[in-house]
């Protein structure tokens, strides 16, 4: 049988008879359906905004692709020749985003703080142009590895609870040679919410603390964000730190120097007077507010480490609570002979309070130490000696708030002004 080509076939194949009439519309339809389908009207990207035209948008991200070793300040930038950045996505490798920020105009996408250390970013940027076509970027980097670091040794510890007194304490392993660097990537809330601001005391210390003393039941909350700042040339912070504690009850007590008697005071009442002797002429006890910092069952006082040479070195001091870095405590005295207590100042700048050898919760001594909690305050009045310095110990309740606030420059924070 021969086969011949559709085109080549009798016409009666596409003829079909119903009712008298020569049928053609089916065979004919397919076939324009077929034409149409293979060449197309040629309109519908045209109403898309030009089919294949290309963007004229031209997205650059620094760093570039595969870029190792790149600074963890300064470096990330995402910047749109002849449009507008739409959105810039920045994150790590565990999903963590980076915040940033487009400039006035939508051209230039910055980090609104630093990068990580040793961290690898990917970076997914889209723009587009005044006809709204879009074009889009990426690329992968990763930030240097350090080989110098330091870290912020802090007080209080996460899940503490503190007396009033309590500020935030941060104590730097290195000097500190770009504070306002370091300051920014620390953040202190408390809630209820009240006014706090930081202080430099030297470059390698930062305290926190409210205008007044906290009130009772505040929970507050600091964060490091250390990791990736440069706190001096070459040295950058490994931290991520976050620390939550709370303020527990407050208690202030006060020590009168000539009446040799401490008035301790629980949320605004009297509950206790003790006897006390505090220093002797010419080792007298500093005046002002001192946070206990510090609580010792039993610890050594030697005077040596203290600028006292042999003059004293007792091993078993009971009930010893710090009350300065100098050496001040407030502490159990079971060698001065009990009527001493309440009756003259026979130490070298201590509080000292009755106790027995091996301490003993039923001495003025043993009741204080046991009802005392690390914040609590200890406040010197009538000592012939000078107030004691902020930075000595946790004492910052010693500085006006309003010298407090005051900005410090690098060299005054260095310093210590």
């Amino acid at each position: 049988m021969d086969v011949q080509p559709i085109w080549g076939a009798p016409r009666e194949r596409f003829r079909r008879r119903q009712g008298g009439k020569v049928l053609l519309a089916p065979v004919l339809g397919a076939l324009m359906v077929l034409v149409a389908a293979c060449g197309g009207s040629g309109d519908d990207e045209g109403d898309k905004g030009g089919g294949d035209t290309p963007s004229r948008a031209t997205v650059k991200i620094s760093p570039k692709d595969g870029a190792e070793d790149v600074a963890t300040n300064g470096a990330l930038k995402v910047t749109v020749d002849k449009g507008t950045l739409k959105s810039v996505t920045v994150k790590d490798r565990k999903g963590k985003k980076v915040e940033g920020k487009l400039s006035k105009g939508g051209s230039v996408w910055q980090p609104v703080g630093h990068l990580g250390t040793a961290t690898e970013y990917t970076v997914d940027a889209v723009a587009k142009d005044s006809e709204g076509r879009e074009a889009a970027e990426h690329a992968d980097f990763t930030t240097l590895t350090p080989k110098n670091t330091f870290v912020g040794r802090h007080v209080p510890e996460d899940g503490q609870t503190v007396g009033v007194g309590m500020p935030v304490d941060l104590r730097f392993t290195r000097g500190i040679t770009d504070p306002k660097a370091v300051e920014n990537a620390i953040e202190v809330t408390a809630e209820p919410s009240v006014p706090i601001e930081g202080r430099w005391f030297g470059n390698d210390r930062l305290e926190f603390r409210p205008e007044k003393y906290w009130k009772p039941g505040t929970k507050v909350t600091f964060t490091m964000n250390l990791d990736g700042v440069e706190g001096r040339p070459g040295v950058y912070g490994t931290q991520h730190k976050k620390i939550t504690f709370t303020v527990g009850r407050s208690q202030v007590s006060t020590v009168d120097a000539a009446s040799h008697q401490m008035t301790v005071v629980r949320d605004g009442k009297k509950i206790k007077t003790l006897p006390i002797t505090s220093g002797a002429p010419g080792t007298e006890t500093y005046n002002g507010k001192m946070v206990i910092s510090e609580k010792h069952p039993v610890t050594r006082m030697n005077g040596e480490t203290v600028g006292f040479g042999g003059e004293y070195d007792i091993k078993d001091v009971p009930h010893a609570m710090r009350l300065s870095d100098s050496g001040t405590f407030i502490h159990g005295n079971y060698w001065s002979g009990q009527w001493t207590f309440g009756n003259r100042n026979a130490s070298h700048g201590c509080v000292g309070l009755f106790d027995y050898r091996g301490g003993s919760t039923s001495t003025p001594a043993g009741w204080f130490y046991e009802n005392s909690m690390i914040g609590d305050l200890v406040v010197v009045r009538n000592s012939h000696d000078r107030t004691i310095q902020p930075e000595n110990g946790l004492n910052v309740w010693n500085m006006p708030w309003e010298d407090w606030k005051k900005p410090q420059s690098a060299q005054a924070a260095q310093s210590g002004q």
